[in-house]
């Protein structure tokens, strides 16, 4: 049977990653009779279930994907897309029959189990058709964030399908659809011990549930906020579901989290509560409803601590000044001068970001000394602020492609009372009483006073509104303060988790956050004096320098004031806010990717992405 299994759940994957369909369903079964015997029992229904989450769960990228490239994270070198003149039509992926072979692994399931029907409960069907359907739904969701309108493949496709040379579906259509299969999910996988208590890693009822919260709130704000749908031009025609109607759905999925009363937010110290979802080699179940496990023992890993301490390895990813000033005051007000050493910001600042930013006195095990306050290494910082977040702090897991063991949460409570609050504000709903118990949880664990922004005690952060105002739009959108709020604690809160910012700068339709960088050709860092600038200053027992005759070093950036990619400039000329050069371009077709030119020239009726076609 496990030959059996390997066979069916691997068919697609081993099929070329080329876009000719002749080559990939012309492939003789290797063991035709079992395949057709399988799928019978519930066992069997485990084990390809099984089997699909061990394919598609997400990985490493659940803390970078395409969080690596936003504003919020500065990158050596950024990425083509978004890069003056490189990417088009030619260049794209994600098409390829490699790209749907998990998607055939699903509808493979969905089309054969019913030869379990009448060996297994019906009660036990549905909650593996649920799971079947879950990982159909998303699937098509991955699809649809990236090209918009896409083919809705429910069935085992064969070499002679029609589906496989007919055009794409409606954006609104598919996540109709998507919506059905979630609700189906959410309504009928169980949410008993085995799959809920034992083990975080099982599609269940609150997993479903979490799901749908997170892809209704993106694809109904993505509509209120787009008032065309992308791949078009056109206007949203509603024919399914308005996205008032959607963000309901999420407001209600996580609603019914809340009060199921099985998850809560991680209890602890506000020093360490945050950091402790994210470095455990354990899985913080009071508050993790989804995640991935890592053991030394069975030889399960993965390198995310050597991805963002590596000098020669990934993109030497870090955080920026303008998400450095989002945190708040422990007393809940907001920061109104960043032009202060990196030693001081941290001062009486929320405790998330000692948790997520390298600051003073964050310790590490260094090999030769043993723990010691961890010091800035400038060869893979490139704005003089280092990410933390998900890091174990030993210098041996430093090196590139070194093994770490530590939890990854893929679903968590704190996202979902982020969904609650931001859906009641969309709706026209939000109240002091809502806020208290989602917004305000969270800044309380993190030692931060709550601030209601509809109190007297409340005062607008006027740089934030200015942050999030579009400055080449004729008419920018005034975001007000509850928007402006939400999307703080967005940022900080989930920081560099599950493709949360891209997602977000998506659906809000504020993809221009990307190469604007806030006034600058390149990211924001660390504010320099003019005494600092000149002298070095210290930071976690090692002095930096910041000049123009040292190269690059881990203790010196080499400052060119050129304004050319890759080069170092402050804003003052001799001394400010250490930018890294890095120029970038947006247009509004880049909310989709374009269609892969290969797959246009295999199948033209897919059309192309409005605006991609001239570029």
């Amino acid at each position: 049977m496990k030959r059996t299994f390997i066979y069916i759940i691997s068919i697609a994957a081993l099929a070329a990653t080329t876009v000719s369909c002749e080559d990939f369903f012309n492939r003789s079964p290797q063991n035709k009779i079992d395949a057709e015997m399988f799928l019978q029992t519930e066992n069997d229904l485990k084990i390809y279930s099984n089997g699909l989450t061990n394919t598609y769960i997400l990985g490493t990228s659940v803390a970078i994907g395409n969080n690596a490239y936003t504003d919020l994270c500065a990158t050596k070198l950024s990425t083509d897309k978004y890069h003056p003149g490189i990417w088009n039509a030619n260049k794209g992926g994600g098409w390829s029959s490699g790209s749907w072979s998990f998607l055939r692994q699903v509808n493979y399931m969905i089309e054969n189990m019913h030869k379990s029907q009448g060996n297994v409960t019906e009660e036990i069907y549905n909650h593996y058709l649920g799971v079947a359907r879950f990982w159909r739904a998303d699937a098509h969701m991955r699809k649809l964030k990236t090209f918009g309108d896409i083919p809705w493949i429910d069935r085992y496709l064969q070499p002679d399908d029609t589906l496989l040379y007919a055009g794409r579906e409606d954006r609104e259509k598919v996540f109709h659809l998507i919506l059905e299969d979630l609700q189906f999910a959410a309504e009928h996988c169980l949410d008993t011990p085995e799959f809920v208590d034992d083990s975080r890693i099982y599609v269940n009822k609150y997993v479903a549930l979490a799901y749908m919260a997170r892809t209704c709130l993106y694809e109904g704000t993505y509509r209120k906020y787009h008032d065309r749908n992308p791949s078009t031009n056109v206007p949203w025609n509603n024919e399914y579901e308005t996205s008032e109607e959607i963000i309901a759905v999420a407001r209600d999925a996580a609603r019914k989290i809340m009060d199921s009363g099985v998850y809560t937010l991680h209890a602890g110290s506000p020093e360490t509560a945050y950091s402790d979802l994210f470095i455990s080699n354990t899985i913080q179940k009071d508050e993790v409803i989804w995640g991935r496990s890592f053991s030394e023992d069975l030889r399960v890993s993965h390198d995310l601590t050597g991805e963002f301490n590596s000098s020669t390895w990934g993109q030497q990813y870090g955080p920026v000044k303008e998400f450095v000033r989002m945190y708040l005051n422990l007393d809940g007000t907001h920061v109104t001068d960043d032009k202060v050493n990196i030693n001081k910001e941290f001062e009486n600042r929320d405790w998330r970001m000692h948790q997520t930013v390298n600051g003073p006195n964050h310790k590490y095990n260094s090999l030769a000394n043993g723990e010691q306050p961890k010091p800035t290494n400038f060869t893979h910082v490139f704005t003089g602020y280092a990410w933390i977040k998900w890091n174990q702090e030993h210098e041996d897991n430093f090196r590139a492609g070194a093994l770490c063991y530590n939890a990854l949460p893929l679903l968590r409570y704190g996202e979902i009372l982020l969904i609650y609050a931001e859906s009641m504000y969309e709706l026209g709903a939000m109240s002091e009483g809502v806020w208290d118990e989602t917004v305000g949880a969270l800044r309380r664990r993190a030692g931060v006073t709550s601030i209601y922004p509809g109190s007297s005690a409340y005062m607008r952060d006027n740089w934030l509104a200015d942050y999030y105002t579009d400055p080449n739009a004729q008419s920018p959108m005034q975001l007000d303060d509850f928007a402006l709020e939400l999307r703080r604690e967005r940022a900080i809160e989930l920081a560099m988790e599950c493709d949360s910012r891209h997602d977000d700068l998506m659906r809000w339709k504020a993809g221009w956050m990307i190469a604007r960088r806030y006034e600058y050709q390149g990211w924001r860092g660390i504010y320099v004096t003019e005494d600092e600038a000149m002298n070095g200053f210290k930071f976690n027992g090692r002095t930096y320098y910041i000049n123009r005759n040292a190269p690059h070093a881990d203790n010196s950036y080499p400052i060119a004031n050129t304004g050319s990619d890759s080069s170092f400039s402050l804003t003052e000329g001799t001394y400010g806010y250490l930018v890294y050069n890095y120029l970038l371009e947006w247009d509004d077709c880049m909310y989709l990717d374009p269609i892969p030119e290969s797959a246009l020239n295999v199948n033209p009726n897919l059309g192309q992405n409005y605006g991609w076609e001239s570029r």
